[in-house]
Parts: C-alpha cells; sequence; structure tokens
C-alpha cells in the first residue's frame, strides 16, 4: 500500500531540497521521486530543480517499502546483554534504527539480522525484525530487541502500562533552575512532516520528568525519565518550556553545529525479563561526544 503526504511551498527554494527540508526522505531519493513521476507539484509533473510558487502544494507518492532491500550487514554491534529471547544493544550516535526512505542499509536492523538471522520477533513486520521501540538517529543509548513473538509482547506490554524504566541524559540550552515535568500532549505537526509539536489536535498524552544535574553558563546538564514515549518527545518538550536540546537542528537553533545533533543520550533502561519474570536494568556510560561537549562548557 503506497502512502501519500502532501506539503506547502514556501517559495524560493528549489523542489528536491524543498522536499527534503519538509519530509523524512533525503535529497538524493526526491530526486528519485521527482524521475519517477512520483511528486506533482499542482497536480502538475515538475522538474527537479523547479522552484514551486510560494502556497504550491505538492503531493508525493511514496512506494511501501520492499523487505527484499533490507540486507543483513556485517555491522559492528555494542551488545550490552544477550540470551535466547532478547537482547540489549548501545546504538552510536548517528545510526538509523530501522530502515525507511533513503535509509535502507547501515542501519541498526541490518546489523541485527546479520547478528542475528532468522531469530528475531515479527511482530513490527519484515522492516522493523525485532524493533521493540526506537530512539532517533542522532541519539544515541540503549535499545532493547525482542528475539521472538514473546518476548515482544511482553516487553510492549511494559512500555503500554509505563512500567519500562526509560532515563535519558542531555544538555539543554539555558538555565534551568529546578527539577521538574512537562505534560503536554505531543501530535505531528499540521505542514512539516519531520516535527512533532506540543497540540491539542490528533495528539496523545506526553509525560516527561526532568532533574538538574550541574548548571553551566549558557547550559543545564539534565536526567530526563520518560513516562511516556512518544516520537521526539524529551527534544519537544524541552523546547516548548524554551530550554531545546543543545545542537538539535529541528527543535533548537542547532548550535554547537560540531554535536552534528542533539546532545541527547539514553542512558538507562530497567524492565521485567518477559520470560524470567527478573527485574533487569542496565546503564550505558556517556558517550565520547557528549563528554567532550561537557568539557568544552565547564569554563
Amino acid at each position: 500500500m503506497m502512502e501519500t503526504i502532501e506539503i506547502i511551498s514556501a517559495g524560493g527554494m528549489r523542489l528536491d531540497k524543498l522536499i527534503s527540508e519538509q519530509t523524512e526522505l533525503s535529497r538524493s531519493a526526491a530526486v528519485k521521486l521527482i524521475e519517477q513521476g512520483a511528486v506533482l507539484v499542482g497536480g502538475n509533473i515538475p522538474n527537479k530543480k523547479d522552484e514551486p510558487a510560494a502556497g504550491a502544494v505538492i503531493t508525493i507518492t511514496l512506494p511501501e517499502p520492499q523487505s527484499a532491500d533490507i540486507l543483513p550487514e556485517n555491522i559492528p554491534l555494542d551488545i550490552v546483554y544477550e540470551d535466547s529471547d532478547l537482547l540489549v544493544v548501545n546504538k552510536p550516535k548517528g545510526m538509523v534504527v530501522h530502515p525507511a526512505a533513503g535509509h535502507y542499509s547501515g542501519t541498526l536492523v541490518n546489523a541485527l539480522m546479520y547478528h542475528c538471522g532468522d531469530s528475531l520477533s515479527g511482530i513490527n513486520g519484515e522492516i522493523r525484525p525485532g524493533i521493540v521501540h526506537r530512539i532517533d538517529k542522532d541519539t544515541s543509548g540503549l535499545l532493547m530487541v525482542a528475539k521472538n513473538d514473546r518476548a515482544h509482547i511482553g516487553l510492549s506490554g511494559q512500555i503500554k502500562a509505563h512500567s519500562f524504566t526509560r532515563e535519558y541524559e542531555t544538555v539543554v540550552c539555558g538555565a534551568v533552575k529546578s527539577d521538574g515535568t512537562v505534560n503536554a500532549p505531543i501530535g505531528r505537526h499540521k505542514t512539516d512532516r519531520k516535527r512533532m509539536c506540543v497540540t491539542a489536535e490528533n495528539s496523545r498524552e506526553a509525560v516527561t520528568h526532568y532533574f538538574v544535574l550541574r548548571n553551566f553558563a549558557g547550559y543545564t546538564h539534565l536526567r530526563v525519565r520518560l513516562e511516556t514515549g512518544r516520537t521526539h518527545q524529551i527534544r519537544v518538550h524541552m523546547s516548548y518550556i524554551g530550554h531545546p536540546v543543545a545542537g538539535d537542528p529541528v527543535y533548537g537553533n542547532g548550535k554547537p553545529a560540531w554535536l552534528c545533533g542533539q546532545c541527547l543520550h539514553a542512558k538507562k533502561i530497567g524492565f521485567v525479563h518477559p520470560v524470567t519474570g527478573e527485574y533487569m536494568e542496565f546503564d550505558s556510560p556517556l558517550p565520547d561526544y557528549f563528554t567532550k561537549f561537557l568539557k568544552s562548557i565547564e569554563g
């Protein structure tokens, strides 16, 4: 089944670049879709070099991802824990979790397929085998992976019941004076497909608890605990209260640019093993990019 999305041109930008900035597609993927005739501007077939006028409606037809394109790849994995039912991996910054338009190789799923073979849960389909929850490409840290459907169902149930521990560390812009909680619903942005936002329309409950670890000049180091798990939740909520995550190119000012994405690390996860019933908790040390940034702002 094909998915169709619409975006609105603001004018003054080439079509291929416009699509890459307002969707999850890379610029090369946008060019390919334009050449295939899968993009219409005002109902007409455009050229990739066209600059649609402000207000023009751009319709993009996305093909269904093909599982045949998803191949096992011998990519090193930082495995924190593994047994016959699940594994916990420490994902590096810059790695996409599962294949999507423009990212069909080099993902965590490609690596898992090589490491686990056929031993991955099929509940999330062939595109996302074993994936129970995800973190963004430029967020580092811990992820659980289910090796069978029984484990997947048990872990997903804990996430839905809010009994699954997920703690992050982040550096945000500005001075956060005290601990707090953001309770604000999150939904998809009306015009920008890449963005989520706090909204009352077509949204879901979202609760984020944050704790001050240390204040710096212009920044604050926080520990963050998720009560719910919405797309981009921490990034949206921190921006909503006026303290965007440092380096966030979507919800912040993107500075400092050398971070190459948000300074956000999934540091701790805790859950009841879905088969043995044992409570398990894992902690990931802060990665180099994070500690380097902390050192850079200490002065």
